[in-house]
């Protein structure tokens, strides 16, 4: 069993095939998809893919991209959303520093905004983090003090010392298909040192095609070959890597049913 703890099935790249997109993601063993939202405004599109198929949760969030579209979007208004039963997650939300499509006093904003919702409804937080290392670490420190929350590093792409200190503060670091480029060394150093019990495996699909399918279309069957890669770099067997980034989904998403999938 292998669980695709972070995808895109609402985005236009699945809209000709999201059937088949999932049902083979279900015939290679993945049996647990979150679709992630970007938009809150736009977080119906993404609930009708949840309630279609029984396997697929999602979340309610504003990416840090289009933080400065809502702020008017409140921790509130996050919670209410997230009583649906198909929301399992808040986010994804965070700092962007690569692209710094929103200014960065806008994402901070929207930041700690998406932290005070997941610490209210105890659900996790899914960070987007880019080239921000310092400041989502220290808005991370200074959160914590305000209360606990749970959070996933999604798309892990930062240095060894973020990790470090996300992980004390009992967060997950997400891997995607990035960790299998040839170019990824000091990713797969990262990899191999997380704990076992804080780290997921993700596709972020329809983006970061993992190798042998980098440049194509990305789709949650294909975190198959991210399990592949980290079982490599951790030393252990691709089940050991599906059993344990299974256990630790569901201990994050703990509104995930482990039994029998969610109903719409």
């Amino acid at each position: 069993m292998l669980v695709d703890s972070h995808c895109h099935l609402d985005f236009p790249d699945f809209a000709a095939e999201l059937d088949a997109v999932v049902a083979r993601a279900e015939a290679a063993g993945v049996t647990r998809m979150v679709t992630i939202s970007t938009r809150v405004r736009r977080h119906a599109q993404i609930l009708a893919v949840a309630e279609r198929f029984p396997n697929v949760t999602c979340s309610v969030g504003t990416h840090p991209h289009h933080a400065h579209e809502e702020l008017d979007i409140t921790a509130e208004d996050l919670v209410a959303r997230a009583q649906h039963p198909k929301v399992v997650a808040i986010g994804e939300a965070g700092l962007d520093y690569h692209y710094d499509n929103s200014p960065r006093e806008a994402q901070a904003q929207g930041f700690r905004t998406h932290i005070a919702a997941a610490r209210a409804t105890k659900l996790p937080l899914v960070i987007h983090t880019r080239e921000a290392d310092e400041d989502t670490a220290r808005i991370l420190e200074e959160e914590m003090g305000k209360g606990p929350f749970s959070a996933v590093l999604h798309c892990y792409t930062g240095g060894a010392e973020l990790a470090r200190r996300a992980v004390a503060l009992g967060h997950y670091i997400g891997f995607t298909g990035i960790v299998t480029f040839k170019n990824s060394d000091a990713l797969r150093a990262i990899a191999k040192d997380v704990p076992a019990d804080r780290f997921l495996i993700e596709t972020d699909a329809p983006y970061l095609a993992p190798t042998p399918y980098r440049g194509k279309r990305n789709e949650p069957t294909y975190v198959v070959e991210v399990a592949k890669v980290l079982a490599e770099v951790r030393g252990v067997t691709a089940d050991e890597i599906a059993r344990q980034t299974t256990e630790n989904f569901f201990r994050l998403f703990s509104k995930v049913p482990r039994g029998a999938a969610v109903a719409a």
